[in-house]
């Protein structure tokens, strides 16, 4: 390809060849084009329609005196209230411990060549995930019906030992067993889906290398498959913990529960309500904090330079504001003359 002197090259608003550089540029010149910025009147007529919308919302919040936030403030932080609050989060961590260890080992149940373990994972899954919540919750209640006495023996023979069935598990272990039972369901179908997000080539390297099996899975699959896993995770144990709610069936001290005894005492619905409210926002918060930092720890493997976090980019800013500060306090040093340099 050779060098060519188009006009067409030239920057624009340069003179042509040939031409005044004093005199008015052509019309249909590009350089004598008014350039006026892009108005998206539909945009700013939305944003201003959601900041009134926003507005009017705040002001209700504000001054209806329906809300009661005298109330809300007497009970937010009451003992009842932060008492509640901590069964919630039992509930909740015991849920969620219990139900993806159960759940992991169901995934690899259905992972598994033995088309009996196949069998019995996926029928699990499919039962568990069918019954509503609330109707496995008060079966478990209720299992001291089904069976008086828990034993051990040998199966279909005799029994060695056994307990009543009530003295083992109460109301708590009962709200445990079944949310760890509906929880393991959907988690067998979340780290499934992980698992099965890696790519396989890299499981045959592996055993090319002579790699055991667990070995594997612990140290190549699993820190992979996270990154799939803890988005959808995530979001499960933030339902999980807002589903803890459901256990008020079987009278468990709960947040929603307790809320529900005290406005059905002083009938004080509308601030019992926002203070339920008010604690779920602040502890789903916690979560999905918690998920952000855990999912960026798992990323580092894709990602060896993830952006800054929301904390360290408030540092930077404060850090970039002492910075400017200090350069303006700075005394100015007055520029020497070439006399007084001599």
């Amino acid at each position: 390809m050779g060098l060519t002197t188009d006009s067409a090259s030239a920057p624009p608003g340069a003179a042509s060849p040939g031409t005044d550089p004093g005199a008015p540029p052509a019309p249909d010149d590009p350089a004598s084009l008014k350039v006026v910025p892009a108005r998206h009147y539909a945009r700013w007529a939305a944003a201003v329609a959601v900041i009134v919308l926003v507005a009017q919302f705040a002001h209700g919040l504000a001054t209806n005196p329906v809300w009661e936030w005298g109330v809300f403030s007497d009970y937010v932080l009451s003992e009842t209230i932060v008492q509640a609050v901590w069964v919630t989060l039992q509930l909740t961590a015991y849920a969620t411990v219990l139900g993806f260890l159960l759940g992991t080992v169901l995934a690899f149940m259905r992972l598994s060549r033995s088309p009996v373990l196949q069998t019995v994972a996926w029928t699990y899954i499919w039962i568990f995930r069918s019954i509503p919540m609330i109707v496995q919750l008060v079966f478990w209640f209720n299992l001291s019906a089904l069976y008086e006495r828990l034993g051990v023996g040998i199966p279909f023979g005799p029994v060695f030992w056994s307990v009543d069935s009530n003295s083992l598990i109460g109301t708590i272990g009962a709200a445990i067993i079944g949310l760890t039972l509906h929880q393991a369901a959907y988690a067998a179908e979340i780290v499934r889906g992980g698992v099965i997000s890696v790519d396989h080539g890299q499981l045959e390297a592996a055993a090319a290398l002579g790699i055991p099996r667990l070995r594997q899975i612990r140290r190549i699959v699993l820190p992979q498959a996270m990154r799939a896993i803890l988005p959808t995770a995530g979001n499960e144990i933030i339902g999980l913990l807002k589903g803890t709610s459901v256990v008020y069936v079987m009278s468990i001290g709960e947040l929603f529960y307790q809320v529900q005894v005290i406005y059905g005492r002083n009938g004080r619905v509308i601030p019992l309500l926002l203070v339920a409210t008010a604690w779920y926002v602040v502890l789903t918060s916690l979560l999905s904090v918690a998920q952000y930092y855990v999912e960026r720890r798992y990323a580092r493997g894709a990602n060896r330079t993830p952006p800054p976090t929301p904390l360290q980019r408030v540092r930077r800013f404060v850090r970039n504001l002492r910075a400017a500060a200090a350069q303006r306090n700075q005394p100015v040093t007055p520029l020497k003359t070439l006399g007084d340099s001599r």
